[in-house]
């Protein structure tokens, strides 16, 4: 145990000293320092600035986009051949793999999830390179029969866009980026990406070994700042052709606005508020820490958590109880720590709005089974907490917390289409989830249910399938064949002869 502890240690000195050098913007294949004043890095888990990054804007996008702009037009990636483009898809893959446990560390120490969970985390995005890659040498059009008077061939291609905006969240930086990132430069686009000032550390390692993989210069470029400043002005520049954003509905929303003046392609993956149906029939043994920490996990930092939970009366007090025993027995703490199961929230002011939450769940008439308070101390923690006797009308159902609330209602009989009403009365749809061991009852629910995703007795992630949400979850779809097509434009050829 100590030998093991020593080495854990070892790891996060390893990190820290890594963070220290991740202070600068990458544009064009240099790494590039900027005057004035930087933007500190917290732990959330203690609070304490562990480094600082560079405050870009307007004048470093622009630079960055320029330098995308001349990368997709330079022959070195135009006419690069696609088995050339999949080999340095793959060899980052291979990079990331080597350097796993560091890049979780650093994932750990600059978000506050538990270094088991950043440590799968950097796993899924290895795999969604790889998956991405598989795409480069199969991504083409169709030959379409002709029907116009004289002799005709007709046929499609896929075409990259050209210079795509990555603005990635801060609740799983690194997994989403490196999926993003693959699968704009799978479809032969070029990137700026843009990191959460909350949580950008780890892109800016990506950004490291991007250049150890050896990608042409001005292919991949990275800059650092606030929302407000660098993120405004990549969305507003007329050189980037497509964005993609995962973040929060209202900023979506914004990005949409700002996107009409020229007509940019754009994908967004925003906010959830997914049901969670626990049927009588349920296999209680996975369904108890399957709903757990499908809000619990991250501490219900994921777009897709399970917030919304219906349990069927038969089964209502026995999953309960043991829902509420799950939920008490999760160990808070920093993710550096062996056995930590939730981390903290990654602010101050996000830990003031989920508490804000949970005082308007009690002001509202929900009764609180357990948790819904801070632990004292250092760190923006906030117990895993569970409402019963929640309503349709409340604050606590109706808007997405991002954090570890979970609102509890109860059914009594399996009317499948009453059921499906109330699963489905919200602004949101990204992902919904069922338990139940009725194949009749999976399939029926998966099809009424208005969700981008549905997962029976379960979670996860699959890359080989579409991501995305209905209604305000957001447009368009990650992950796939789909979320590759998403950084192209369809082009018809016609050729008379």
């Amino acid at each position: 145990m100590a030998e093991a502890d020593s080495a854990r240690a070892q790891l996060f000195e390893r990190a820290k000293a890594r963070i220290a050098g991740l202070n600068r913007h990458f544009i064009g294949g240099q790494w590039i320092a900027q005057d004035g004043e930087p933007i500190a890095v917290i732990n959330p888990a203690d609070e304490q600035i562990i480094g600082q990054i560079a405050a870009g804007a307007a004048q470093e996008v622009d630079l960055a986009v320029r330098a995308a702009r001349a990368a997709f037009d330079r022959p070195d990636w135009q006419a690069m051949p696609a088995a050339r483009r999949e080999q340095l898809l793959l060899r980052l893959a291979d990079l990331i793999e080597a350097d796993a446990d560091e890049i979780a560390a650093i994932e750990t120490l600059d978000n506050g999830m538990p270094f088991a969970h950043a440590r799968g985390a950097v796993g899924g995005a290895v795999s969604a390179i790889r998956y991405h890659a598989g795409w480069v040498r199969r991504l083409g059009g169709e030959t379409v029969p002709m029907s116009v008077p004289g002799n005709w061939h007709g046929y499609t291609t896929r075409d990259p866009l050209g210079v795509a905006a990555l603005i990635v969240p801060w609740n799983a930086p690194f997994a989403i980026t490196c999926s993003k990132l693959s699968a704009a430069l799978a479809a032969g686009c070029t990137v700026v990406l843009k990191p959460a000032e909350l949580a950008p550390l780890t892109g800016l390692r990506l950004a490291q070994l991007v250049e150890e993989a050896g990608f042409p210069a001005g292919t991949v470029n990275v800059v650092t700042g606030l929302g407000t400043q660098a993120g405004a002005a990549l969305v507003a520049h007329p050189g980037v052709d497509k964005i993609s954003f995962t973040g929060s509905t209202a900023t979506g929303q914004g990005i949409l606005r700002e996107s009409i003046a020229d007509l940019k392609r754009v994908s967004l993956e925003l906010g959830g508020k997914s049901a969670v149906l626990v049927f009588a029939d349920a296999d209680l043994e996975k369904a108890v820490p399957g709903v757990a920490m499908g809000i619990f996990g991250n501490s219900g930092q994921v777009c897709a958590a399970g917030s919304r939970l219906f349990v069927a009366d038969a089964i209502f007090d026995r999953f309960m109880t043991a829902l509420a025993d799950f939920a008490a027995k999760l160990r808070l703490g920093p993710g550096w720590q062996e056995g930590v199961a939730m981390g903290p929230l990654i602010s101050q002011r996000q830990r003031e709005r989920v508490l804000g939450y949970v005082e308007a769940g009690k002001r509202e008439g929900a009764s609180l089974l357990t948790g819904g308070s801070a632990p004292a101390g250092q760190g923006y923690f906030v117990e895993p907490t569970i409402f019963v006797g929640a309503r349709a009308d409340m604050t606590i159902v109706r808007e997405e917390i991002f954090g570890p609330v979970l609102s509890v209602m109860r059914f009594s009989d399996e009317d499948f289409e009453t059921l499906a009403r109330s699963a489905n009365d919200s602004v949101y749809g990204l992902s919904a989830y069922v338990w139940t061991r009725d194949l009749a009852t999976a399939h029926s629910m998966a099809k009424k249910l208005r969700a981008g995703s549905v997962k029976v007795n379960g979670a996860g992630m699959e890359f080989a399938l579409p991501f995305g949400g209905f209604r305000q979850s957001g447009l368009g779809r990650e992950h796939g064949r789909m979320g590759v097509e998403a950084f192209t434009e369809t082009k018809a050829v016609m050729i008379g002869y």
